[in-house]
């Protein structure tokens, strides 16, 4: 009985939700700019976000770090907005501002009530445009990531991991170091580099443009092509492929940090891109594995034989690589070799066992709640309408996406699990304190 009242619960969610569908409209100007426009009145609230086509992974190799720095650098100024003054227009027009850089993309917002929507607009549209890349901004700039990189990544136990499995696990792929770069490299670059920087992909045919929230369409898109469609149109950018060699054997990587006492024991595994099906079936496996208390690893290892402080498994999806992740954090004297070899059972019994159709269904419950999440702001819809169409190529992901996790079947689990996740494909990477003596 009560399986039948959450399967009839199920599907009413899932009606709602087909019939609340986010709606949008996408256009391209001459100069290459995509344009995706969503209205919604139902508060008085207007998103501009812009998304340009570039990470770290589009560096130098000995330039890392200035997707990152430009993450930064964009705020200085512009032809017709004072330097340090950008934050000041925002907050004193009611508005909120942000920006984040990962490997693949860059994305700046504005988050404006509605009747500041041409603000926003002409503020994107003067970085896009205008920006001031001098030397007393890359000065500032340099100053500021340095001391984000000592408070996030260098003093911060722990701060390491993911570089150091990147570090390891990518040997011709850009993936290989971190996204906050090298402050060598950038202190060895000089202002043409990153004047060249922004030449080549701070351009509108490298972007798409989103206007998310109380708008009225005819009118955005007049102030769209107002501010935007005189912007020159960039060079193509060439991209070059990189291709991994599967990794085939098992093997073992050492870091010593500082900051801890505690160590960490990590099995990394290299997986396809996050546009694939594939991707979405091991975000359904970390959800099984370590999602909460109830889930398996949790179960296992800290309730029950409590060998370990913490667990946890992270498919780290991209757009050309993913990562999984799996970490363990001992409690007492508990081995590696114990924390690993417990982990490999929780593994081993999703390759060969189906999960039972009970987990199945709390699984796609999950994640319907996820995707409901992911929609429930204007803010939320802006950065998904960017992410689907720039990384997936498919911006209707933001309404099919589910389908997808829908579509999964207790097969696909664990025939992706038999996949990817076997021993002879991973790198152990032992995350240590760092002793005294070599301080």
């Amino acid at each position: 009985m009560k399986k039948s009242i959450l399967l009839l619960f199920c599907v009413l969610v899932t009606s709602t939700i087909m019939a609340q569908k986010v709606s949008f409209e996408e256009f391209d100007l001459s100069n290459g700019l995509h344009v995706i426009l969503h209205q919604d009145n139902a508060a008085p609230v207007v998103t501009t976000a812009v998304m340009y086509h570039v990470g770290a992974k589009d560096e130098n190799p000995e330039r890392t770090g200035f997707a990152h720095f430009f993450e930064h650098l964009l705020f200085e100024g512009t032809k017709n907005i004072e330097r340090g003054k950008w934050f000041e227009i925002v907050s004193s027009n009611g508005g909120t501002n942000n920006a984040n850089t990962n490997d693949d993309r860059t994305y700046y917002y504005e988050v404006f009530p509605s009747n500041n929507l041409e603000l926003g607009l002409w503020m994107e549209s003067e970085r896009m445009l205008h920006p001031v890349i001098n030397q007393i901004g890359v000065d500032t700039q340099n100053e500021v990531v340095k001391e984000e990189k000592r408070l996030r990544v260098d003093n911060s136990p722990y701060g390491n991991f993911l570089a150091e499995i990147k570090k390891n696990m990518f040997i011709k792929h850009p993936y290989r170091w971190a996204t906050i770069g090298s402050m060598d490299h950038l202190d060895a670059a000089s202002l043409e580099e990153f004047q060249a920087f922004n030449k080549k992909f701070y351009i509108p045919n490298n972007a798409v443009l989103v206007v998310a929230g109380d708008i009225n369409v005819a009118e955005t898109k007049k102030m769209v092509s107002k501010y935007f469609s005189n912007i020159p149109k960039g060079t193509s950018i060439k991209r070059e492929t990189f291709k991994e060699e599967p990794i085939t054997k098992e093997f073992t990587a050492e870091y010593h940090d500082s900051n801890i006492q505690i160590p960490a024991y990590l099995a990394a595994y290299r997986t396809p891109s996050m546009k694939t099906k594939d991707a979405h079936v091991l975000d359904m496996i970390s959800t099984i594995l370590s999602d909460g208390k109830s889930s398996r690893l949790y179960k296992k290892m800290v309730d029950t034989k409590k060998n370990s402080l913490q667990v946890g498994a992270l498919n780290f999806s991209q757009e050309d690589y993913g990562l999984y992740i799996i970490y363990a954090l001992p409690l007492g004297e508990t081995s590696k070799e114990t924390l690993i070899g417990d982990i490999d059972e929780e593994i081993a019994k999703i390759q060969k066992e189906l999960i039972s159709e009970r987990e199945m269904e709390k699984l796609k419950n999950k994640f319907l709640n996820q995707f409901v999440n992911s929609n429930s702001s204007v803010e939320g819809i802006a950065h998904s309408l960017a992410s689907f169409y720039m990384l997936y190529g498919d911006v209707n992901l933001i309404n099919n996406e589910l389908d997808i996790y829908n579509s999964i079947t207790r097969e696909d689990i664990r025939d992706v699990a038999k996949k990817y996740l076997n021993s002879n494909q991973r790198m152990i990477l032992n995350y240590l304190p760092k002793e005294e003596k070599n301080k």
